[in-house]
């Protein structure tokens, strides 16, 4: 497969939120806004490129029956350096995202593509899918993010855009993220099969 279709593949073909509908609990848990929608793409994406690294080298030093829980120890590990980093550098974005940050270990999108790409590609390509998954995920979720900021609280990234008054609290609550996501999730298809 080509490099570049790897990569680009995630973001649009098989786009985990839009598209795969993986990883439901971290989007509609962590986008209250742009930037939480970011830093947990961002983590996501790290731990997923790490991980599909680590996984595509080891793969044939795994035996077949301890296969998955070899994969959650590779990616936990990931996933506790990322939370140290995100504790000692970004500690708002460390608190705002709270629980969510652990549960990446369990994440669906992470663990489906180290079974279904790392453990079966090489390396690079490995990495080049963690990069477009992840590259889409992070895409997705500050879309989402942005969008019920927008409309919830007349911001995005955190800054006013002066109709905060007139705005419906409900986009900012978890109502609001099924909206949101499900209006989004018919348009991005819809502009996906052009």
């Amino acid at each position: 497969m080509n490099k570049l279709k790897i990569a680009i593949s995630g973001i649009i073909k098989n786009n985990p939120t839009f598209v795969l509908v993986l990883g439901m609990c971290p989007t509609l848990g962590t986008t209250t806004s742009a930037e939480n929608g970011m830093g947990m793409g961002l983590a996501t994406t790290a731990v997923l490129i790490m991980s599909n690294l680590v996984i595509s080298l080891i793969k044939n030093l795994i035996p077949d029956k301890v296969r998955i829980p070899a994969f959650i120890v590779v990616i936990a590990s990931f996933v506790t350096i990322i939370q140290m980093l995100m504790q000692a550098f970004v500690p708002a974005l460390y608190a705002s995202l709270g629980v969510f940050i652990p549960l990446i270990v369990v994440n669906c999108i992470i663990l489906g593509r180290a079974e279904a790409f790392a453990s079966k590609n090489s390396p690079v390509d490995s990495m080049l899918d963690g990069v477009g998954i992840g590259l889409g995920f992070t895409l997705s979720l500050t879309v989402i993010g942005a969008v019920r900021e927008i409309l919830g609280s007349g911001a995005i990234f955190g800054v006013s855009l002066g109709f905060a008054n007139y705005t419906p609290l409900i986009f900012v609550l978890a109502p609001g993220a099924f909206l949101v996501l499900g209006y989004l999730m018919v348009l991005f298809n819809k502009l996906a099969k052009k």
